[in-house]
């Protein structure tokens, strides 16, 4: 087993919390990490709700949490039943009185819509959040071949570690078709599994780009608020991101529409029939694609209240990332998949217009030097450890 950076953050949180909730697309690996930090609790107790008989053992939920006041419970797929949250705040809230709620319970889910929302008009105050991403570069071996292998393949667990690239594209198509057909109705409106494959499929030739709702809805004969709403589903999945434009009053006119990404890359990949690097490295998506898994790669260590942005205005000027850290300062990041980048003038303006405190360009390469006086090129690797440094 691959040790994930984010388990040091769930002990941590087990310490000082009732409810420590463990939140991440499925097959991300939220199950595996349990089962590993169970074996740190002597009596603890894993219960998988999509499971008959474990929900059976809660058919009396009160009278079964206060029989195991001395237990770890572990409720995977906790959005099977989200009646639950009421109860496990009134159980935690007696154990507090007794002075043994911390680290009682850790509940994993699938998404976020469900699970914040409800976990949040109840249980305020009593709950810590920890996002679980695929693998980062930090958790594979350094080298280039590791590298490559993780951008083509993506970092979900089975994907990543599969005998052949073959055998990682077959578990991928899976993985959405099973998304497509079952997972994503269980957590809002049914929708046609051939417009959702569509549309994510649209979106992978798009991958990076601003997000036209207009121009996706009239390519699949929907209205812009259909795919507004489509896309919201699948961002509360985990499964996109909507980068927010950096807002700033600097009299410029800047762009107002997010870009719009698919999270991991070998799902981009597998929706575009790319199978091997050297597919890739032939395909148009290719600076997208990079830009996308770089992107990722850093925002899944980002230190927390570290919000990320893009910057882009309508006369050129362009910043990638923009990582605004707790202490209000700017960091500028733009990504290039050369081996020898060189700044655009569009990133020299927009650093005029922000200043940002450091400015980098994170690069294929694994070497650091300077690019100029306030720009330095910079590999993944290092551009992921200097914000590790920050938390």
């Amino acid at each position: 087993m691959i040790p994930r950076i984010i388990a040091d953050k769930v002990r941590q949180a087990l310490s000082y919390q009732a409810v420590t909730a463990l939140i991440g697309p499925r097959q991300v690996g939220k199950t595996s990490l349990a089962h590993q930090i169970a074996k740190e609790y002597p009596k603890a107790l894993y219960l998988d709700l999509e499971d008959r008989n474990d929900r059976n053992r809660l058919s009396n939920p009160v009278l079964f949490f206060e029989s195991m006041e001395d237990r770890l419970i572990i409720l995977d797929e906790i959005h099977r039943v989200p009646d639950l949250f009421p109860t496990l705040r009134g159980v935690i809230d007696k154990a507090r009185r007794r002075k043994k709620a911390k680290g009682r319970f850790l509940i994993l889910g699938s998404a976020g819509i469900d699970l914040l929302k409800q976990s949040g008009e109840s249980l305020a105050g009593r709950i810590a959040y920890i996002e679980m991403t695929p693998f980062s570069p930090l958790e594979v071996d350094k080298k280039r071949k590791a590298y490559e292998q993780l951008w083509l393949r993506g970092g979900f667990p089975n994907s990543y570690l599969a005998k052949s690239d073959k055998e990682s594209m077959i578990l991928r198509k899976d993985f959405i078709r099973t998304y497509l057909e079952r997972d994503v109705s269980l957590f809002g409106p049914r929708i046609p599994a051939e417009i959702l494959e569509r549309l994510w499929t649209m979106l992978a030739h798009n991958q990076a780009c601003l997000l036209n709702a207009s121009k996706l809805a009239k390519s699949l004969g929907l209205s812009a608020q259909s795919i507004n709403r489509y896309i919201d589903l699948l961002s509360d999945l985990f499964l996109i991101r909507r980068l927010r434009p950096y807002h700033f009053n600097i009299g410029k006119r800047l762009v107002k529409a997010p870009k719009i990404y698919i999270r991991d890359s070998g799902f981009v990949h597998a929706l575009l029939g790319l199978e091997s690097m050297e597919q890739l490295m032939g395909h148009p998506v290719l600076g997208m694609s990079w830009e996308a898994f770089v992107l990722e790669s850093l925002l899944s260590i980002l230190p927390w209240r570290s919000p990320a942005f893009f910057y882009k205005t309508s006369a050129g000027a362009e910043i990638d990332l923009l990582i605004e850290h707790k202490d209000q300062t700017l960091w500028a990041i733009e990504i290039k998949r050369s081996l020898s980048p060189k700044i655009e003038r569009g990133f020299y303006q927009a650093c005029s217009d922000l200043k940002p405190t450091q400015s980098f360009i994170v690069y294929a390469g694994e070497d650091s030097y300077p690019i100029s006086d306030q720009v330095s090129a910079i590999g993944l690797y290092d551009m992921i450890q200097k914000l590790r440094k920050l938390d």
